[in-house]
């Protein structure tokens, strides 16, 4: 879902810029020492979902993980997902330099959101924990997609095709992002229930 350079118009650039530069300052202001090791990791298992490439029809498609950071660091998510953004732009071409901040913050936010909204829900366990689970992995892509077609319409509104069909290849990724966030959540549940929210 990285959007490359050349493509979003400069008012897009700038506000995607600004928003992405308050929340990585914020994440870094919650980022406590002792969690820098769990940031590290979970930023670097976002860095490498995108690499590993699912054939789907004559397209592709990756896992993106953006829910489970959301869920495992909170506001942190923020910088974790912009420094794996910055080195997949400078090592492999993936989005840009430019599109930084607007990529970051198609990637982070809905990490922070539902982190917020799914979190409390995902601490009680039992199968409502295991809902909230797949929500968050699901609404987390989906939003990704919402952003990237909302960044898009706003730089042309001829991209809506383009918007579109954003959203409607990622279908499939929602519904595994969903499983997912559910096996890592209960598997963390049995072997380091610390790390999910609400754990002191």
């Amino acid at each position: 879902m990285h959007i490359s350079e050349g493509v979003l118009s400069g008012p897009v650039l700038a506000a995607g810029a600004a928003v992405a530069v308050a929340g990585t300052a914020y994440g870094l202001k919650k980022l406590d020492f002792e969690k820098i090791p769990r940031a590290a990791v979970l930023s670097a298992g976002f860095f490498v979902a995108s690499l590993v490439h699912v054939p789907i029809g004559v397209s592709s498609a990756h896992l993106i993980l953006n829910g489970i950071l959301g869920l495992l660091l909170g506001w942190t998510a923020f910088p974790a997902i912009a420094v794996a953004l910055m080195l997949q732009a400078v090592l492999f071409q993936f989005g840009g330099i430019t599109t930084l901040g607007v990529n970051t913050v198609v990637m982070a936010a809905p990490a922070v959101f539902c982190y917020l909204v799914f979190g409390k829900i995902v601490a009680k366990g039992g199968p409502m924990g295991m809902a909230g689970a797949f929500a968050c992995g699901f609404f987390s892509v989906l939003l990704s997609g919402v952003l990237v077609a909302l960044a898009l319409f706003l730089t042309e509104e001829n991209f809506f095709e383009a918007a579109a069909a954003v959203l409607g290849a990622h279908v499939v990724i929602m519904i595994a992002e969903g499983v997912f966030s559910v096996i890592c959540i209960e598997f963390l549940r049995k072997v380091q229930p610390g790390m999910l929210p609400g754990a002191q």
